[in-house]
């Protein structure tokens, strides 16, 4: 008894319309997608040889310029339509009033029941004095952690 075998049939898939759908969905994520907004004033990080790491989310950043301008950032978000839009808050100050300032920035987080950190972000060229001022000053009200950003410099051997 032999079996007869049956032909089998040549399956031909068309990939025309996958490959629409692969451009599609890239055009789409490319379009919408988030970049990092641009600084309000850019600086010049000084060197160090530390490699700690930021968070990515609840940082209120205070900006010092080689000016000596001082700029208070943070992400809030503004309800809209009944939906939250988050928008970049960046308020200038001065070494008298940014505890003022950043109380309030530090309020809005508050609101939602999370706690930021304050990053300062000095310019190489700015006066010591004036980033000692404000972390004496942010010491006398009890904001103890926060930290320094500095740009990483690999050591040379």
């Amino acid at each position: 008894m032999l079996k007869k075998m049956k032909r089998r049939v040549g399956v031909r898939i068309d990939m025309t319309p996958m490959v629409d759908v692969a451009f599609l969905l890239l055009i789409f994520y490319m379009s919408t997608t988030v970049f990092k907004p641009p600084e309000k004033k850019s600086v010049t990080l000084p060197a160090s040889h530390a490699k700690l790491p930021l968070p990515d989310k609840n940082i209120i950043n205070i900006t010092v310029t080689k000016e000596d301008s001082i700029f208070i950032e943070f992400i809030d978000e503004v309800e809209e339509g009944g939906k939250k839009i988050p928008t970049r808050r960046v308020m200038e100050t001065g070494p008298d009033d940014l505890i003022v300032n950043l109380n309030i920035a530090r309020g809005v987080f508050w609101e939602r029941g999370q706690n930021p950190i304050p990053v300062i972000k000095g310019d190489r060229e700015a006066k010591y004095g004036l980033i000692e001022q404000i972390m004496n000053n942010m010491k006398e009200n009890n904001l103890n952690v926060f930290q320094l950003v500095t740009e990483f410099k690999a050591e040379e051997r």
